[in-house]
């Protein structure tokens, strides 16, 4: 029988040394060179402290930061799992000089990074480029939708939330006459039960009175319109996602496209993500160079925009939502909606009817009138006619043959209603607009090898972050402390990549 060596796992003590730990060519490696070597910039983060005659002894700013940045490089974020690893690993006592900070000082100095995290953020972006990562040959712009630390919920406007309050007091009410009549019943169980739950009601219609008088305004949108509020995050917002709707922030990013480095990272509670492009932009203009390309899927697309775009003379292909439909490549995609999600919703939906359209209609060659589906004519009432900055003719059928016809329900929206059919033969804009320069550049071969260069670019990006960090929500509340933590992920990500391509080796 062969024999083998004896191996112990048991409980030992042995000489450490931290130095040696670190591994050249290791993330934790370039991130001991970025703050330890004097590329990061602490000024303004040990500016906090006041303790230099009274007061015990800090932590130091850079290795609280080595230590966030490493548990967020691993897909730890709670603090307290954080405290433990530095008490446990190795590696995380060779990052912190085998200081042991608690669980409060790290998440009050990540909820307190606020501005500082930006200059971080550039000064770690201008080592890159001093390393030629970064190409300025395409800037490749997309957002991610993650859930928040904030109760859907407690969403809605402050209507919505008078309502609420005011339910609340009238059930407290209701119980307590109900009490009141059965005062002389023994019932102690019941008597208990009752009073928590009075208790839960008044705790709750009393916060939500806190709230709206802290908050006398609805929340507006980029439009004046009024959008939902949250009691627990205000500044959150609720986000239609492909696996419903949730109570978050979306996480913009300015990815290059040489070696993916985030160049700008930015957090916002919207869901519109067409205001979103021009401040991206703006934040990057230091690194675009003339001939830079820019790429953006449709979320960003608007006329004002691409008008934007236009007037700053920037190389931009901004995709529409129908792209897909005249690109031959997606000429297979219908059968693919039409297989089941086996993640999400697995009930039977009922299919609406599909209403005809104009292009069902025949147009005659004089351009006098229109054939139906059913076969009749609908004549001429605007030749000459502009809908929404296009050219049109218009025609609209007789009542004696559309009142009659038994292809209403599929022709009419409202067909009790409605008497007739009008429809519109659309003959192009007076002008062109931007966006119909735009398809025009999508629909060209340079425009669908962008659209491609977009995904390869950005779409790796957000895989490593959900992916491999564990990303899939925003611990804290507040934009700028979520903006904060999104940074701190896009820092991870370029400090990966100068890792990979021999940082400080």
């Amino acid at each position: 029988m062969p024999r083998f060596k004896r191996t112990d796992y048991g409980l030992k003590f042995i000489p450490v040394d931290f130095s040696q730990q670190i591994v050249p060519g290791s993330f934790e490696h370039a991130l001991c060179v970025l703050i330890d070597g004097g590329e990061v910039e602490l000024s303004a983060l040990q500016a906090r402290f006041r303790n230099d005659d009274c007061g015990a002894p800090a932590y130091h700013p850079g290795v609280l930061l080595k230590i966030v940045l490493a548990a967020y490089s691993r897909g730890i974020v709670s603090s307290r799992q954080i405290e433990a690893v530095c008490r446990t690993n190795v590696l995380f006592m060779a990052l912190s000089g085998d200081s042991c900070p608690h669980f409060t000082t790290l998440a009050d100095f990540v909820a307190e990074l606020g501005e500082e995290i930006k200059a971080i953020f550039t000064q770690v972006l201008m080592v890159c480029d001093r390393q030629g990562l970064i190409g300025r040959e395409m800037f490749a712009i997309d957002g991610v939708k993650l859930p928040s630390n904030a109760a859907k919920s407690k969403s809605g406007t402050r209507k919505d939330f008078q309502r609420e309050a005011r339910k609340m007091e009238q059930a407290v009410a209701k119980m307590l006459e109900q009490h009141r009549r059965c005062d002389g019943e023994d019932a102690r169980d019941h008597d208990a039960r009752v009073q928590r739950k009075l208790e839960a009601l008044r705790r709750e219609a009393t916060r939500i009175r806190h709230w709206l008088n802290d908050n006398p305004n609805d929340r507006c949108g980029a439009r004046g319109a009024v959008v939902l509020s949250n009691r627990t995050d205000n500044d959150s917002a609720k986000l239609a996602t492909g696996k419903g709707v949730i109570q978050g922030y979306t996480g913009v990013a300015v990815v290059d496209e040489k070696a993916q480095v985030v160049l700008e990272a930015q957090a916002h509670g919207t869901g519109s993500e067409q205001a979103l492009l021009m401040p991206a932009l703006e934040a990057v203009a230091g690194y675009r160079a003339t001939d830079t390309a820019v790429c953006a899927d449709a979320g960003y697309h608007s006329e004002a925009n691409l008008e934007n775009l236009a007037t700053q003379a920037i190389d931009a292909y901004i995709c529409d939502n129908d792209y897909r439909r005249r690109d031959p490549r997606f000429a297979e995609q219908a059968k693919h909606k039409a297989k089941a999600d086996p993640l999400y919703d697995q009930s039977a939906r009922t299919e609406r009817v599909r209403l005809y359209r104009p292009e069902d209609f025949k147009l005659a060659a004089d351009h006098s009138h229109c054939i139906c589906p059913a076969g009749k004519r609908l004549y001429s009432n605007g030749k000459q006619c502009t809908i929404g900055g296009f050219a049109a003719m218009k025609f609209c059928g007789a009542q004696k043959d559309c009142v009659p016809c038994k292809l209403r329900a599929r022709c009419l929206r409202n067909p009790d209603r409605t008497k007739v059919r009008q429809v519109a033969f659309f003959q192009g804009r007076h002008c062109p607009s931007h966006s119909d320069r735009m398809k025009q550049r999508i629909d060209s071969p340079m425009g669908r090898q962008m659209i491609a260069r977009r995904f390869a670019t950005v779409e790796p990006v957000f895989a490593n972050l959900r992916h491999n960090k564990g990303l899939n929500r925003f611990t804290l509340r507040g934009r700028g402390k979520v903006d904060a933590q999104w940074k701190l992920y896009c820092l991870v990500h370029n400090i990966e990549k100068l890792a990979h391509h021999g940082y400080g080796r």
